[in-house]
């Protein structure tokens, strides 16, 4: 784990933790490292409530709800269904927050559209959803950190505004 990581889950920790608050994660780019991320640090089940890695569409479909539609008409890999899959998520365990990624880790499966590195995360909390695009580079294992980093990023940003505390 990075520097750049340990500080974000560190200042995740002691927010989540002093404002009792859950988080919940539903994954497919990074296949449980964001789950794995959230659960690092000691006393993390005071917070964290599960996640569900939904690499395959039916998987999207059939357990966190994403329309079929949606999937259809913007990909797998796309904002909107980014955020029907944090929404998913949410309901399934009744968290306060939810994150989920998707997106392209390579090496291959990328387009002209979509390249390799093209990684959607959604929050969805007190303030509603939230979607980001993220365009990575390197390899594989360079994507999927990239996402695990940027999720938590943005999970704190959400959990941030308005304390002034962080």
């Amino acid at each position: 784990m990075t520097s750049e990581v340990s500080v974000v889950l560190n200042a995740l920790h002691a927010r989540l933790t002093a404002t009792n608050q859950t988080v919940s994660v539903a994954e497919s780019c990074t296949g449980g490292l964001l789950g794995a991320a959230l659960t690092e640090l000691p006393g993390s089940s005071c917070y964290f409530l599960g996640g569900v890695q939904a690499y395959a569409n039916e998987v999207k479909e059939g357990l966190l709800g994403v329309s079929h539609e949606t999937l259809v008409s913007f990909g797998a890999v796309s904002g909107e269904v980014a955020s029907e899959m944090a929404r998913g998520i949410q309901r399934l365990t009744g968290s306060d927050w939810a994150i989920s990624t998707t997106g392209v880790a390579g090496p291959d499966g990328g387009s002209g559209e979509k390249p390799v590195g093209t990684v959607w995360i959604s929050v969805v909390g007190f303030d509603g959803v939230s979607s980001q695009k993220l365009t990575l580079d390197g390899g594989r294992a360079n994507v999927r950190q990239g996402s695990v980093r940027g999720a938590l990023s943005m999970l704190l940003e959400h959990l941030s505004v308005g304390d002034s505390t962080l």
